[in-house]
């Protein structure tokens, strides 16, 4: 199988969305997002060995690899409007290929982003892919735009994916069904894309959570010249740590919880004022969020407990050439 039969067999992709003028097939596609709106651009590479294990099931490769570009635009508030795929192959294995176009392509349909274009080439298992959104000029979820006594807050669960992570490297023992629920958490992330849609206009500043809670916050302050406390007991709660890793891991709890990453949920800042929409935000995309600290002038990321008093915090954030 040659290269154009394989991306004609694989990677042929129907969808059409508004806003794509041209989509793969030709040079180059051409993209018209809407009057009024911004194009949102982002890149994620996954490597094998670095990003996923070579155990992996295809498809699940293919649902994840789009779904941690959706959550960049999930961040930024961003609709997904298409993407490019540049994906290296040691062979045209035409299973794998089977299974990877199906996960990738129906998170495409789902977020109703099209597949406009790319490469192919022989190599090492490589996929990289660029996402492109569209969101209004002046509703971009940025991080440089959080405020002294915004209140900050996290989406759904942190920690499952490192947890699972740990359950394949023989650190951490669950039973059968626990480590499926967290292995599905590993490979197969929800990007908050309705979440990020629902705090337009709502929340200040937006990141995704894939290198650690600590270190994504942290690209925010870092961005918008504040500093951040946190309560402990907020983010080391029933709501923010699954009931998997409170019960199945504690000892890990803190470090997975603050420093796992993976996760791929969104940590954001909001004015107090706008409690009850964020409320109403987390309603409307079905995504529990919990309030877990507060903006502040003073730069640095500290951390309080229940009783108030100073909690040390480790930042291990992930870096790829640490």
């Amino acid at each position: 199988m040659g290269e154009f039969e394989l991306i004609r067999r694989y990677f042929q992709h129907a969808l059409r969305p508004d806003g794509v003028a041209l989509g793969n097939g030709d040079d180059c596609a051409l993209l018209a997002p809407a009057p009024g709106m911004r194009l949102a651009v982002s890149t994620d590479m996954l490597v094998e060995g670095r990003h996923f294990l070579s155990t992996v099931d295809s498809e699940a490769l293919g649902h994840k690899a789009l779904a941690v570009n959706l959550s960049d635009l999930a961040a930024m508030g961003a609709k997904p409007l298409a993407f490019t795929l540049a994906l290296s192959l040691p062979r045209a294995d035409e299973a794998w290929l089977a299974g990877f176009s199906k996960g990738l392509l129906a998170l495409a349909d789902a977020h109703g982003c099209a597949l406009v274009g790319g490469d192919t080439t022989a190599g090492p298992l490589n996929i990289c892919i660029t996402v492109f959104g569209q969101v209004p000029q002046h509703q971009a979820l940025r991080r440089d735009a959080a405020r002294v006594g915004d209140d900050v807050y996290v989406s759904g669960t942190l920690g499952d994916a490192r947890l699972a992570l740990e359950v394949f490297r023989g650190k951490a023992h669950l039973d059968a069904a626990d480590f499926a629920t967290v292995r599905q958490r590993m490979e197969r992330p929800t990007p908050r894309v309705a979440l990020g849609l629902a705090l337009r206009g709502v929340a200040h500043a937006a990141a995704d959570v894939s290198d650690g809670l600590l270190g994504d916050l942290g690209h925010i302050l870092a961005a918008s010249g504040t500093g951040a406390e946190l309560r402990a007991g907020d983010i080391i709660s029933s709501v923010a740590v699954s009931p998997i890793l409170t019960s199945a891991a504690a000892h890990f709890l803190p470090d997975f919880a603050l420093n796992g990453g993976d996760d791929y949920e969104l940590v954001f800042t909001a004015p107090p004022s706008a409690r009850a929409q964020v409320s109403q935000a987390a309603h409307t995309a079905q995504t529990p969020v919990t309030r877990i600290g507060t903006i502040t002038a003073s730069p640095g990321l500290k951390c309080v407990g229940p009783d108030g008093a100073p909690v040390t915090l480790t930042t291990r954030s992930f870096d790829h050439f640490a």
